[in-house]
């Protein structure tokens, strides 16, 4: 059974590791090696209008979503998200639960009408997870981050309800 909840100061180390492997930060913006002061910085002083869902399988963190509402007025209405899934535990639902739980935070409780999100045209699972739960590719944005090397190109997502 998976389990979505808002992160505790505790889970940050869980976060961490999440974070820390290679699949998990070359499909995100998040660098190898951060620090564990990092991710309690990160984690303990979340502005007001971010969330930070984890999700547990048999009471361990293995899937970790950052949701932000936008700050300025005329953009209230829309947030944006990203995400991670432990490498061990991909394909196994937890990106869905962490997507549900997510839609349901910002549709039902935030008046969250349009999502946005980015995801580099690689990440083939990722796309197709964000499809099924009605995001549509807006555009493509070239060399949108820097990858392993090299320049990678990243689709911009959206969902608007």
């Amino acid at each position: 059974m998976i389990r979505v909840r808002h992160s505790k100061r505790d889970d940050f180390a869980a976060i961490q590791a999440i974070y820390q492997q290679p699949g998990c930060y070359s499909g995100t913006l998040q660098l190898p090696f951060r620090s564990e002061d990092y991710w309690q910085g990160r984690l303990n002083q979340l502005p007001d209008n971010t969330y930070s869902l984890v999700a547990e399988k048999d009471q361990k963190v293995v899937g970790q979503l950052f949701l932000s509402q936008c700050d300025n007025p005329r953009r209230r209405h829309v947030a944006r998200l990203g995400m991670a899934v432990c490498e061990s535990c991909q394909g196994q639902g937890i990106g869905k639960e962490l997507m549900r739980a997510a839609l349901a935070l910002a549709n039902d409780w935030l008046a969250i009408s349009r999502l946005e999100l980015e995801v580099y045209t690689d990440n083939h699972a990722a796309i197709g997870l964000y499809q099924a739960f009605e995001f549509e590719i807006e555009g493509t944005m070239q060399h949108y981050a820097f990858r392993q090397g090299q320049y990678v190109d990243a689709y911009m997502m959206a969902r608007v309800s």
